[in-house]
This record gives C-alpha cells, sequence and structure tokens, in this order.
C-alpha cells in the first residue's frame, strides 16, 4: 500500500532536536508527548488501553458502538479521514456504518508512523476491497493543509488525543483544521470529561506500572535517536490533577542529582534531585467549555454524544459557514 509521504527523515529529526533543546533548557523542564511513541511506546500505549484502569478507549468504543450509524447519517460523508489514526482499531465501526447508510468511497488514515499506517491500510484495504485507502503520513499539528480535500470528508480526532495540545495550541489546531473544511464536511471529536480526580489519576497511574514504563519510554528514545546518557530506572513515574486547569500532568521525577550529556546536540541537562518534567498533559473537557472551543474555532455543534456512565465525549461538528463560501 503506498503511502503518501509528506515527512522525512531530516523533519522528524529537527522537530526532535528543536523539542530537546527547548524542553529540556526551560524552566521547568518539559517534553511532548509525541515522542512517547516509537514501536515500544506504541505496544505500551496498545497494553495500557486495555488495563482496568484506563476507561477512555472502552468507553469511547461504547459510543461509537451505540451512535456510529447516527453519526453516519448526520455526516453524509462518502470520505473519512482520521487524524493520529495508529492501528485504526475504531476505523471500523465508523466504515461499517458509513457504508450501511451510503457509499464511502475513501478512507485517509494520518499519522506520523509509516508503519503503522502500512499494515492498518493493508487491513482495511482487504476488509473494504472496494473502498479507496489513500494512508498519508503527515504531522497532524503542522500539516493539515497538506491533506487531501476530495469528498465529502468527516475528520475524525478520536480517543482524547486532543486533550495533548495545551489551550494555545488547540486553539491554533482547531482553528486551522476549520480552514481547511469545506460546507458539508464534519468534525468528529473524542474527548475525556472531567470526573472524580481519584479515577483520572488511577488512569494514568496503573497498578501494574505499565503508564510507568510507557512515561519513561521517552528516555529510550533520546538516547536511542540523541545519544543521550538516561538512566529510565533513575525517574520516578508521576501522575498528578491539576485542578486548576482540570488536566492531567505526567511528569518525570529525578530520583537523584545527575548530568545527562545529549550528545548529538552538544548538551548537558543537568537535574537536581527531585527535580520533575513535565511529558504530557492530558486535559478534562466539559461539554459547555468544548462547545465554545469549538465556536470560536467557527465549529457548529451538530450532535453530542457520552457513554452511559458519562465518562467521556464524542462531539460531531461542522465548519459554520463564512463569507464566501457557497
Amino acid at each position: 500500500m503506498a503511502v503518501t509521504d509528506h515527512l522525512d527523515r531530516d523533519y522528524l529529526r529537527q522537530a526532535l532536536e528543536q523539542d530537546v533543546r527547548t524542553g529540556l533548557t526551560s524552566s521547568p523542564k518539559w517534553l511532548p508527548p509525541k515522542w512517547f511513541y516509537d514501536a515500544a511506546g506504541g505496544e505500551l500505549f496498545s497494553r495500557i488501553t486495555r488495563l482496568q484502569e484506563y476507561y477512555p478507549t472502552r468507553r469511547e468504543l461504547e459510543i461509537l458502538r451505540r451512535r456510529a450509524l447516527d453519526i453516519a447519517s448526520l455526516s453524509r460523508a462518502d470520505t473519512l479521514v482520521e487524524l493520529g489514526s495508529g492501528t485504526s482499531e475504531k476505523t471500523v465501526l465508523l466504515l461499517d456504518a458509513l457504508a450501511a447508510v451510503g457509499t464511502p468511497r475513501a478512507y485517509i488514515p494520518v499519522d506520523v508512523d509509516a508503519a503503522a499506517l502500512e499494515a492498518a491500510a493493508d487491513r482495511l484495504a482487504r476488509r473494504y476491497p472496494s473502498l479507496a485507502v489513500r494512508p498519508v503520513r503527515a504531522d497532524f499539528e503542522h500539516q493539515l493543509s497538506a491533506l487531501p480535500r476530495t469528498g465529502r470528508r468527516m475528520v475524525a480526532f478520536l480517543g482524547g488525543t486532543v486533550g495533548n495540545l495545551p489551550p494555545a495550541a488547540r486553539e491554533v489546531f482547531l482553528k486551522e483544521l476549520r480552514s481547511t473544511l469545506r460546507p458539508g464536511d464534519t468534525f468528529l471529536l473524542g474527548a475525556d470529561l472531567v470526573k472524580d480526580p481519584r479515577r483520572l489519576v488511577a488512569a494514568y497511574d496503573d497498578a501494574q506500572g505499565v503508564t510507568a514504563d510507557f512515561n519513561r519510554n521517552v528516555l529510550n528514545v533520546l538516547n536511542r535517536e540523541l545519544d543521550a546518557g538516561f538512566e529510565p530506572g533513575a525517574f520516578a513515574h508521576v501522575a498528578r490533577y491539576d485542578e486548576d486547569h482540570e488536566w492531567i500532568e505526567m511528569r518525570l521525577r529525578a530520583t537523584r542529582p545527575m548530568r545527562v550529556e545529549i550528545r548529538a546536540l552538544g548538551l548537558t541537562v543537568s537535574f537536581d534531585e527531585g527535580e520533575e518534567m513535565r511529558t504530557e498533559i492530558s486535559a478534562k473537557f466539559r461539554p459547555e467549555g468544548l462547545a465554545a472551543e469549538l465556536g470560536r474555532a467557527g465549529f457548529g455543534m451538530v450532535r453530542w454524544y457520552t457513554d452511559a456512565a458519562g465518562d467521556f465525549g464524542l462531539v460531531l461538528a461542522a465548519p459554520r459557514s463564512r463569507a464566501g463560501e457557497p
């Protein structure tokens, strides 16, 4: 399966170098969560989604199983674009629903992981032989304008991944996505909802320590890609809920003082004992707040869905008409 590739080794390498140099020379230190997902990180995250404590995947699947037909009927899409598609396991529910109400013509998975794209595209092409499967390797945070614009599209951004974007970046992302959509297109967004902080922390700090391994794996990525000298075992996994921002933060806490060389950057980074480096935020949303964010970006709410427990939300939105649009 041919992949349309908007990335190259230099693009990803430069992005990693810039993120590491900027994040590890800041105070406090931080790294963006996108670098969790090498092959080992992808497998660890797959294990996380099956943990009892980690409810978001199960709840989103519950909504899709119950509401995919309604979503398909309202969108009337013939082309499904999935951002951050990964293994595309939830995609089957949407494609089956679109097939039940019409004739889906194309599926466009978008991800930075070429191997995952090819595997998912091949699998779905076999399942849907009449469907044009056109995988695109791109960074959806920066390359939305490069995505195909043919057909009546539904753009799906599932899994609550939108919560990994800080508010300013989320605002830019939503506005840029809106600018690529035409009348008749729709946007399907998955978002985790505000709930008991104890449940939230448990979802990101499981008893088996899988999430801790996932968090520390970003240091393995830096060791391999940037010839860094991190000792992952010298960092403790931390998950805490920030009540003011209504988000979970994952951090890595140095268990002793250390100096870490990042040889590819000619950079040495010092950590004090107990110093924490933020590796992820995962924002939790309230329906009215999410509607307001979408509204500011130029979207109107079409339908709001949640699971029976009210843990997770899916919103189907459409671009509001602007001057000059048909």
